[in-house]
C-alpha cells in the first residue's frame, strides 16, 4: 500500500519526488562518507604505527583502540573556539564549512561501487553525469578555496604562506592531472566515470603506465599528503593555513583532509584500476562488485599511507619544479600515447 502511494505520488509530482529522493540520497551519502573517513583516520594511525614499529591507538576501545576516534571528536567539539583578534570573522568562520561542503560536490558524482541485480550491474552513484570525470576533477581543484579562506582570514603571515603554497601546488599539478583524465577519457571514449570503469577490459594502469604514475603523484600532491604537504610544513610555517583554528573548526579542517583522501583514492581506483570490475564471486555474486571495489580501495589507501611514512617532505620549489618541468611534459607524451592506442582499439 505504501509502495503504491509512493508510485502514485511520483507520477503526479515528479519534480518534488525527484527532489526528495535526491535529498535522501545526499543525506545517506554524507553519512556513509563521514563514517568511512573516520575509519580511515583510525586505519592510518594503526598502519603508521606498524610501519614505524610503535603502538597505534590502543587505549580507548580495547586492544584495537576503535573508540579513540570518538574520544578525539568529543575533545575537539568541547574545546574552546577561539577567533584571533584582527581576523576577518565571516571568512574565518565560513572557511571550514566551505572546505567540508566542497567535498560533497565530488562525492555526488563519484560511484561507490555497484550491485548485480537481475544480472545487471547497477552503479551506486547519486548523479551519473556524462562529464562526471571532468566535473570531479574540477570539484577537487576548488577545494583549495577553503584552505585559502582559512589562511587569508586568520591575520597570520604563516597561515597566509601556507595558503599561498596550497594555491601554487594546486596550479602546478591540476594541469597534468587534467591531461591524464583526458587521456583516460580518450581511451575509454567517454567522460562518464561509470563508462570508464566498464571500458576497462584491461586496466588503464597497464594500458597507460606513465599516466597512472603521473596521476597518482598529482593526486597525492592535490590531496596535500606527504611528501607534498607543504601547506602544513610544521618545521617552517607552524601548521600552515589552519594554525589559528581550534576546537570544532580545526576538527572540520582536519577531517576534510581525510574525506578528500578517501574520495581521491576512489577516483584513482575507478580511472586506472578497473573500479568494481572483477570475476563474479559465487554465493555472494550480487555484492561481488562491492568486494572487488573495497579490496582495491584498501590496497590504494594502504599504499598511499606507506608513501607517507617512507618519504621526507619536499621543498616547495622542488614540488613546483616536479609539476611544471617533469610531470607536465610526461603527461603530454601520455596524451599522444592514449590517442594512438585509442584510435587503434576504436
Amino acid at each position: 500500500m505504501v509502495l503504491s502511494a509512493i508510485t502514485e505520488f511520483a507520477a503526479q509530482e515528479p519534480k518534488i519526488y525527484g527532489l526528495v529522493i535526491g535529498l535522501i540520497a545526499a543525506a545517506i551519502l554524507a553519512a556513509v562518507i563521514n563514517v568511512v573517513a573516520m575509519l580511515l583516520v583510525w586505519l592510518e594511525r594503526k598502519v603508521m604505527g606498524d610501519f614505524q614499529s610503535r603502538y597505534g591507538p590502543n587505549r580507548v576501545g580495547g586492544r584495537w583502540g576503535v573508540l579513540q576516534l570518538g574520544a578525539d571528536a568529543i575533545k575537539l567539539f568541547t574545546k574552546e573556539d577561539i577567533i584571533p583578534r584582527g581576523a576577518d570573522k565571516p571568512v574565518y568562520v565560513w572557511a571550514p564549512i566551505v572546505a567540508v561542503a566542497t567535498t560533497m560536490l565530488v562525492a555526488g558524482a563519484l560511484p561507490f561501487g555497484a550491485l548485480i541485480i537481475d544480472g545487471r550491474e547497477i552503479p551506486l552513484v547519486v548523479a551519473n553525469m556524462d562529464i562526471s570525470a571532468f566535473y570531479i576533477e574540477a570539484a577537487l581543484s576548488i577545494m583549495a578555496i577553503g584552505a585559502f579562506m582559512a589562511g587569508w582570514s586568520s591575520n597570520n603571515k604563516y597561515s597566509m604562506l601556507g595558503a599561498f603554497r596550497g594555491i601554487a601546488r594546486m596550479i602546478a599539478y591540476e594541469v597534468p592531472m587534467g591531461i591524464c583524465v583526458i587521456s583516460v577519457a580518450i581511451m575509454a571514449h567517454s567522460l562518464n566515470v561509470v563508462e570508464i570503469v566498464e571500458a576497462q577490459s584491461v586496466w588503464f594502469a597497464f594500458a597507460q603506465p606513465i599516466g597512472f604514475v603521473i596521476f597518482a603523484i598529482a593526486l597525492i600532491t592535490d590531496l596535500g599528503r606527504m611528501p607534498f604537504d607543504q601547506t602544513e610544513a610544521e618545521e617552517e610555517i607552524i601548521a600552515g593555513y589552519n594554525t589559528e583554528y581550534s576546537g570544532i573548526r580545526f576538527g572540520l579542517l582536519y577531517f576534510q583532509e581525510y574525506i578528500v583522501f578517501l574520495l581521491g583514492s576512489i577516483l584513482l581506483v575507478h580511472l586506472y584500476l578497473g573500479g568494481w570490475k572483477g570475476p563474479v564471486i559465487p554465493v555472494i555474486s550480487f555484492i561481488s562488485p562491492m568486494i572487488w571495489f573495497f579490496m582495491k580501495l584498501v590496497i590504494v589507501l594502504v599504499a598511499l599511507i606507506w608513501i607517507r611514512v617512507s618519504l621526507p617532505r619536499f621543498r616547495i620549489d622542488q614540488v613546483t619544479d616536479l609539476g611544471w618541468k617533469i610531470l607536465l611534459p610526461l603527461s603530454m607524451v601520455n596524451l599522444v600515447w592514449a590517442v594512438v592506442v585509442g584510435m587503434y582499439f576504436a
